[in-house]
């Protein structure tokens, strides 16, 4: 089949992949290896892989559909307030059909709350908050994602705020979203966010005396002694022999 020749299955394979950035958005830090390993010899075969990890940049208007009327409405309602919409989002995203604002973080239960109690906007339901680390995105390397749901109008976005390692807090949203509750917990738990105002922020899954966080992308995978409530437990090259 020569190069010019329609292929169907090439085209929707096309269309099934990831978006791709190129060179697009900003770039948190370069990959080799299939996993980015760099303390170890890689075992995937991908060993020679190099790629570029990017977060996706600020979209340009219109940014189509029902996104606009959200934007505008979210922008219209925080003047309203007395609060420049610039102050308080610090981009807008479109990407893989989401659309996100990304939020300061002094600013979070404001927006939050507007975006549930406006009648244009009526999220109502907040989903959760999931924890994710950047250690290369240099000054906010944690971020906090929330996933809302308009149950009046059908629609779903995102926001996404951020503190740097060395000022992990993040103000509590469960004053706005009770289901918040255990899910800042977590999110505390596995990547160390400190939320402000939470009712009880303790571990919700490791022990209370754990050191450290298991999801950052800086705890260690394995190979090491670990120790709670007084108790030793070997590394796991350590417990048999297999020889």
């Amino acid at each position: 089949m020569s190069d010019e020749t329609p292929n169907p299955e090439k085209d929707l394979s096309a269309q099934n992949l990831p978006g791709q950035r190129g060179e697009h958005g900003e770039e948190v830090r370069v990959q080799r290896g299939m996993f980015g390993a760099n303390n170890g010899g890689d075992t995937s075969g991908y060993g020679g892989l190099v790629r570029s990890i990017r977060l996706p940049g600020p979209a340009t208007r219109p940014y189509g559909g029902w996104f606009d009327e959200v934007a505008d409405e979210l922008e219209g309602a925080l003047e309203e307030q007395g609060l420049l919409p610039e102050n308080a989002i610090e981009k807008t995203v479109v990407d893989r059909g989401e659309l996100t604002f990304h939020i300061e973080r002094e600013h979070l239960v404001r927006v939050a709350r507007t975006l549930r109690d406006d009648p244009a906007l009526r999220f109502e339901l907040c989903t959760g908050v999931s924890g994710v680390h950047y250690p290369g995105d240099k000054g906010r390397e944690l971020h906090a994602v929330y996933h809302l749901r308009s149950l009046t109008h059908g629609r779903l976005i995102r926001l996404e705020t951020s503190a740097p390692d060395t000022d992990p807090h993040l103000p509590s949203l469960v004053a706005v979203y009770p289901t918040n509750d255990w899910h800042e917990r977590e999110t505390y738990d596995f990547f160390g966010i400190v939320f402000d105002g939470h009712p009880a922020l303790t571990r919700i899954m490791m022990p209370d005396d754990w050191q450290g966080h298991p999801q950052r992308k800086d705890y260690p995978l394995g190979g090491i002694a670990i120790e709670y409530k007084g108790a030793q437990i070997p590394a796991p090259d350590q417990r048999r022999s297999y020889s």
